[in-house]
């Protein structure tokens, strides 16, 4: 698996907002925990989270800016940009951590502060 390839269709899928095909990444059994929320278990579930996230904003554009791959583990770090419905933005740093198996997540770890993406 070319892991630079496949970072770069996972980041285009979530900027696509397209919640259907970020979850073809996972296992279905996978966990998922965006931030400080909850852990969200399996496939189903966590494509509706993410749903439900990509709703409530109008845009999402990452610029990925360093990954790395140790076994069954990538590592990347970057820049998200988040819009609101009310046009303004929040541009934030992130480090993610991908688990995989057989080329799937199986755990996903978003580690990012927007809470002021839904302050007034």
């Amino acid at each position: 698996m070319n892991e630079a390839r496949w970072l770069t269709d996972l980041v285009r899928s979530i900027d696509a907002r397209d919640a259907c095909a970020f979850a073809a990444f996972l296992t279905a059994d996978a966990c998922f925990r965006f931030g400080n929320a909850p852990l969200v278990q399996g496939r189903e579930a966590i494509e509706e989270a993410v749903r439900s996230f990509f709703d409530s904003i109008a845009a999402i554009a990452h610029e990925l800016q360093e990954q790395w791959s140790i076994g069954e583990v990538t590592v990347c770090t970057g820049a998200v940009t988040y819009t609101r419905w009310d046009g303004r933005s929040l541009r934030v740093p992130f480090a993610n951590i991908l688990k995989l198996r057989a080329g799937r997540i199986y755990d996903y770890r978003i580690f990012v502060d927007s809470s002021a993406l839904f302050a007034p």
